[in-house]
C-alpha cells in the first residue's frame, strides 16, 4: 500500500516517483520492487550540512536553504530538488536546481515541512513548526 507524497526510487535506473494519490498496488521499475525512500532528519548523525534550513528574505518571503553552510552544487555533488509541503499537505511545491545555482528555494508562504534531495547523499526534511 503506499500513501500519498511517498517517493519511491529504482535501484537500478534511478528513476523517482511520487505517489499522487494512495493505493493498493505496488510501484515496479526496470521489473523490480522500487523502494521507499525514507527521508533523513535532525536525529541522523553525520551529514547534517543537509538539512533544510528555513530563513525569511528582506522582502518577508520564506527562503529553505540546504544547511546553514551552503551546499557544494558541482556537477558531482549537488542538491538536485527542495520541495515544500503544507502541514494538512494539500499544498505542494516542487523547485528543482542544477549545479552551479545557490541551494534555496524562495516561496511567499509557510511551508512547515521541507525536504531535499541531494544525488549523493539522498533525502533529507525538516520541519518549520
Amino acid at each position: 500500500m503506499t500513501e500519498r507524497l511517498e517517493l519511491y526510487r529504482c535501484n537500478i535506473c534511478g528513476n523517482m516517483v511520487q505517489v499522487l494519490l494512495s493505493g493498493a498496488g505496488e510501484l515496479v521499475c526496470c521489473g523490480e520492487m522500487m523502494e521507499k525512500v525514507a527521508p533523513k532528519d535532525k536525529d541522523f548523525e553525520g551529514l547534517e550540512k543537509h538539512l533544510p534550513v528555513f530563513e525569511k528574505n528582506e522582502k518577508g518571503e520564506n527562503v529553505i536553504k540546504v544547511s546553514s553552510t551552503p551546499h557544494p552544487m558541482v556537477d558531482e555533488h549537488y542538491i538536485m530538488f527542495i520541495e515544500t509541503i503544507s502541514k494538512d499537505k494539500n499544498d505542494v511545491k516542487l523547485h528543482y536546481l542544477y549545479p552551479g545555482m545557490e541551494p534555496e528555494f524562495v516561496t511567499e508562504t509557510d511551508e512547515v515541512c521541507a525536504l531535499e534531495y541531494c544525488n549523493i547523499h539522498g533525502l533529507w526534511e525538516a520541519k518549520n513548526d
